[in-house]
């Protein structure tokens, strides 16, 4: 075999060794490619799982929460005041006038009136009521004591601006719920001059409000307003020791005798005990319904 037979083989072979070479690189492109592709996916998965997880942990945090209101029922209103009380305020009442109430768990109160003929002398009127609203606690309006506190400083703010009232003094009440005002003030009528006192108190979630009245008519002699205010500051202890009792609270009338609702609260709520009564979430936005100190003149 001649020298340049012997070249150009060499030669052939070292073509063919850089083509191998050449297809395996080829082949193993899309290996690479593949290979490059999962390690891609596997980020894509990742990101995804970390999406999955912050989501699942936003939804798994608590929602906004308040607390409960203390109080969840009402005592029966005509019987919050013991039969001793009301004959001391209210001697000749029969009996009490329920008001009317949506929902008595949340809203309720009871009247009475009273007049002492005396013929010719004259007589002796008086006229009682006692009005309690319960809040529940809201999410977005905030818990039932604070609820019930700002229609408190309201129904006290209403009853200093009274129409008609000459001489209107205010004066905090000691032991009766958590916070107690009575306001007191003459009304001049016809009939005579009625002395109004209205004693507002909150304990808990709870605002109890008392009116009582009092008039000589026909020629009788005015009633006393130092005896007044000390019987209807008798009457609102006895009415939230009556809410405080409804509620397995214990309590107790201020004579220390049990009052209508001490004897009622073994007995099971005729109403709903846990009702979120719109009316009562409301109040603190609007007027109360027939406002006690407009009541008197009602009564004449």
């Amino acid at each position: 075999m001649s020298e340049g037979t012997m070249q150009r083989r060499v030669e052939r072979d070292q073509r063919a060794k850089r083509l191998n070479r050449v297809l395996v690189c080829a082949a193993a492109v899309p290996v690479m490619l593949v290979a490059a592709g999962c390690s891609s996916d596997s980020g894509s998965g990742d990101s995804t799982d970390k999406a999955a997880k912050a989501a699942a942990s936003a939804s798994s945090s608590p929602s906004p929460t308040v607390q409960a209101a203390a109080y969840d029922k009402l005592p029966e209103p005509c019987k919050a005041l013991s039969k001793k009380t009301l004959k001391d305020l209210v001697p000749k009442s029969k009996s009490g006038k329920e008001g009317k109430s949506d929902d008595i768990s949340t809203r309720a109160s009871c009247s009475w009136d009273s007049l002492d003929n005396n013929g010719v002398k004259g007589s002796q009127f008086r006229w009682l009521n006692v009005s309690m609203l319960r809040f529940e606690s809201d999410v977005a309006r905030g818990p039932a004591d604070k609820l019930a506190q700002a229609y408190y400083e309201k129904q006290v703010q209403e009853a200093q601006a009274a129409e008609g009232a000459k001489g209107v003094k205010s004066e905090p009440v000691a032991g009766a719920g958590d916070q107690a005002t009575a306001v007191h003030y003459d009304l001049k009528k016809k009939e005579g001059t009625f002395k109004q006192q209205t004693i507002v108190a909150r304990v808990e979630n709870v605002v109890v409000t008392l009116d009582y009245n009092g008039a000589g008519l026909a020629g009788e002699k005015t009633p006393d307003e130092g005896d007044l205010l000390k019987d209807a500051k008798k009457a609102v202890k006895e009415a939230v020791d009556a809410v405080s009792t409804a509620n397995g609270k214990g309590g107790g009338t201020a004579d220390g005798a049990p009052s209508g609702a001490a004897s009622e609260s073994s007995k099971p709520s005729k109403s709903p005990s846990k009702s979120a009564s719109k009316e009562a979430s409301d109040e603190s936005s609007k007027d109360a319904s027939a406002s006690p100190s407009k009541k008197p003149a009602s009564k004449s």
